[in-house]
């Protein structure tokens, strides 16, 4: 169920027998020549309303800005500081708690979002206000992932080419994945950017002129949808599992 289409008292008897909420998280940030600056946000909105109709959980609105820095040397990137949004994802996770809520899954799709949002996770766990863990979608199939494609890219890749493909076909310039190809860098394992053990980058434009990774020309619609049924089944999933566990369960162990 989607929150955002829904009127104030139509919802109260439905939290009082809900205690999930799915919250799509994602970035405004350059995806190469290709692909819209919505992708991340996009593909994690899917997601989360596709399984939160399958498994009849809450979904809240979208979480479109996320931490971004290091794509700001392209166009249109939009980011907020990383303090920022631990504690604006902290606040709004929060806010679902006061509603009845005690268990949340970040459902992400851009990466460095990732280690933030399991440090909100862990401090209301520690606080006991609530269960709230990060989801992946790429990381929840990396062997269908790997079957797919031979270089997939760590970002604007063929894998995320092929989901927008998918989900919203008129938003990708597929006259331009050649060029997304042969402007970027294919395998990132052939740059020169860690010496000695240390990574000696810190902006994609370090590690790619045009700002993504990947064969973008293995992409397709068909591939695209193969990912969003695979890892859409592995949320609900992961939503059945979470259902089932006690609160008490998943709080913090006892200091022994």
């Amino acid at each position: 169920m989607y929150i955002g289409t829904h009127t104030s008292p139509d919802l109260a008897s439905s939290f009082e027998n809900e205690s999930l909420a799915l919250v799509p998280v994602g970035s405004t940030e350059q995806h190469g020549p290709h692909l819209p600056l919505a992708t991340d946000h996009l593909i994690a909105e899917a997601f989360a309303r596709e399984a939160a109709e399958r498994f009849d959980c809450f979904c809240t609105p979208t979480l479109n800005i996320g931490v971004s820095t290091h794509h700001s040397q392209f166009h249109g990137t939009m980011w907020v500081d990383a303090p920022v949004f631990r504690d604006y994802v902290k606040s709004l996770t929060h806010n679902l708690a006061t509603h009845g809520i005690d268990r949340v899954i970040y459902v992400n799709a851009h990466g460095s979002n990732v280690p933030h949002l399991r440090e909100v996770g862990r401090r209301l766990r520690d606080e006991e206000v609530l269960y709230a863990i990060e989801w992946m979608w790429n990381e929840s199939i990396p062997d269908l992932v790997d079957d797919l494609f031979e270089h997939t890219g760590p970002h604007g890749g063929p894998k995320e080419t092929a989901l927008v493909q998918h989900l919203a076909a008129d938003l990708v310039h597929d006259d331009r994945l050649d060029a997304a190809r042969d402007g970027g860098v294919v395998d990132i394992t052939t740059n020169d950017t860690i010496v000695n053990g240390a990574r000696t980058y810190y902006d994609a434009i370090d590690n790619t002129p045009n700002g993504v990774l990947g064969d973008q020309t293995d992409a397709t619609a068909e591939k695209g949808e193969r990912l969003f049924e695979a890892a859409t089944e592995q949320l609900v999933g992961l939503c059945e599992w979470l259902d089932d566990q006690a609160f008490d369960d998943l709080m913090p162990e006892p200091h022994v």
